[in-house]
């Protein structure tokens, strides 16, 4: 009730200084703000102290911002870096008038400025929404912000697409903001475009296009049914089975590729065996709207469960228009997400039940029954893993868990129905502890590509590539390569 009196007392605040109905967006802002408590008339954030000024991001995004303000010479305009959650990692702004007014509402590096924390803001709503937003004096949630116009964009990282923080431009109220969104966007786009090239050759991940589709699962009298495995995926797909069968709302969390939705699928599929099965992941944020539209009818449908994937990737507002959803298809539902904090809180309200999949390094008696059981996938028939390749498939620490071992036995047994290690790509016989760049991922590949030939000793391969042989013994070193069975010759 305190939260609908607090709401309402907002909206009648606005109603009085003649402001025009706001956007569905900002008032769901508006709504959230009055449920974390944020005051309509003070700004009291978190002061957390040190910032992480050693990132990529805050690298990349310093350099950009730097830029951008020596071409704005001394407009009142400050720019400024946030993390994921919000906090102030930067400041940069050249008018003292608007720097003095800005420490006045703890709009400063080391401050938490989300909104749980401030309200409705510019910044708040980006890293809410995961979209561009521009926040004019008074839709700004608290009072004592009505003075200032933020406009905010996310910044994604380039490769794995998590959300890194924001890049807000704040001035004055009464300044022209027009063009004050595009530069946002701008300064948004060059830093991701700064970390990908500085990221020691890494490449960028695909656009996120969202994707709803239907799983098929393998049934006993098919040729390659899923095979048993570990207690660790045992115990969680028993524990997920129990939550189903008892009707309750379930969420599978779990590091990237550990196989999260395979899970929920082979959880629902014997719990419900008739069901069909539809899993949904999220788009980019400026097409949830479209995504929600085209699959979210199906919740109420008998016979069909659906795992929505990925929910941490979800705008807070269409994790809340989905709550209601599901609470209206008075349906369970389940999820996915890397963490139990990473499922947005509206959803995160309605789960009864939170499972957590094991990652692969932690389950590698798994390995080779998924190997066999990807290379039958791939190749139509039955496929055999000699002493070596398996040796090298079971030692290895998988840091893309089941996705990148399903990738390297695909890779591997489009080669030879019998896989052996010269088959398997060359990052499964390195244990290098960060990522390599373009020209150590080659040289990295070569040295491996020549300890497989049978019976080449390092010294040899030394010789083949023109490398001394301290040299050779220092890559191996460095790139934690497994050189197995070769003496040093």
């Amino acid at each position: 009730m305190a939260e609908e009196a607090q709401l309402s007392e907002r909206e009648q605040l606005a109603a009085s200084r003649g402001v025009a109905t706001v956007g569905s967006r900002l008032t769901a802002s508006w709504r959230r703000s009055a449920s974390y408590g944020v005051s309509l008339d003070a700004v009291s954030p978190t002061f957390a102290g040190g910032v992480d000024d050693g990132s990529l991001f805050y690298e990349c995004g310093q350099e950009v911002l730097r830029g951008l303000h020596a071409t704005l010479a001394d407009e009142p305009v400050s720019l400024m870096l946030t993390d994921s959650e919000g906090l102030v990692l930067s400041r940069v702004c050249g008018e003292r008038g608007m720097l003095r007014a800005l420490d006045d509402v703890y709009l400063a590096p080391g401050f938490g400025y989300s909104e749980r924390e401030a309200g409705t803001t510019g910044l708040g709503l980006a890293l809410a929404d995961r979209v561009p937003s521009l926040v004019r004096a008074d839709q700004h949630y608290c009072t004592k912000l009505w003075g200032y116009t933020c406009a905010a964009v996310p910044v994604m990282d380039p490769t794995t697409g998590e959300l890194v923080g924001s890049v807000n431009l704040t001035t004055w109220a009464q300044q022209s903001f027009n063009l004050l969104l595009a530069l946002a966007q701008s300064a948004a786009g060059n830093t991701a475009a700064l970390m990908l090239a500085r990221g020691r050759g890494r490449t960028s991940r695909p656009v996120a296009r969202g994707e709803v589709f239907r799983v098929h699962l393998a049934h006993p009298d098919e040729d390659e049914p899923l095979p048993a495995l570990s207690g660790g995926w045992g115990t969680a797909l028993a524990e997920v089975e129990a939550a189903l069968a008892a009707g309750r709302s379930v969420g599978v969390v779990g590091e990237p590729g550990v196989g999260k939705t395979a899970l929920l699928a082979a959880a629902l599929g014997g719990v419900r065996p008739h069901d069909r099965v539809l899993t949904a992941r999220p788009p980019q944020p400026q097409d949830a709207p479209a995504w929600l539209a085209l699959w979210s009818p199906e919740l109420g449908k008998e016979n069909t469960s659906i795992i929505v994937g990925r929910v941490d990737a979800l705008p807070s507002w269409a994790a809340a228009e989905l709550a209601g959803i599901v609470t209206g298809a008075g349906r369970s539902f389940t999820v996915t997400a890397p963490g139990p904090d990473g499922v947005p809180a509206p959803l995160r309200e309605l789960l009864d039940t939170v499972v957590e999949l094991p990652a692969l390094r932690h389950r590698l008696d798994d390995v080779l029954p998924l190997a066999h059981y990807f290379g039958h996938r791939a190749r139509g028939r039955a496929v055999r893993f000699t002493p070596a390749a398996a040796r090298a498939l079971t030692t290895f620490h998988w840091p893309g868990n089941v996705a990148q071992l399903r990738d390297v036995v695909r890779a591997a047994v489009a080669r030879a129905d019998v896989v052996d290690a010269r088959h398997l790509a060359a990052e499964v016989f390195s244990g290098a502890t960060r990522r390599l760049t373009r020209i150590e991922t080659v040289q990295r590949d070569e040295i491996v590509r020549c300890l497989r030939e049978p019976g080449t000793t390092v010294a040899q391969a030394a010789t083949m590539l023109g490398m001394s042989r301290a040299t050779i013994y220092r890559r191996i070193a460095q790139y934690g390569i497994r050189a197995q069975g070769h003496d040093a010759g």
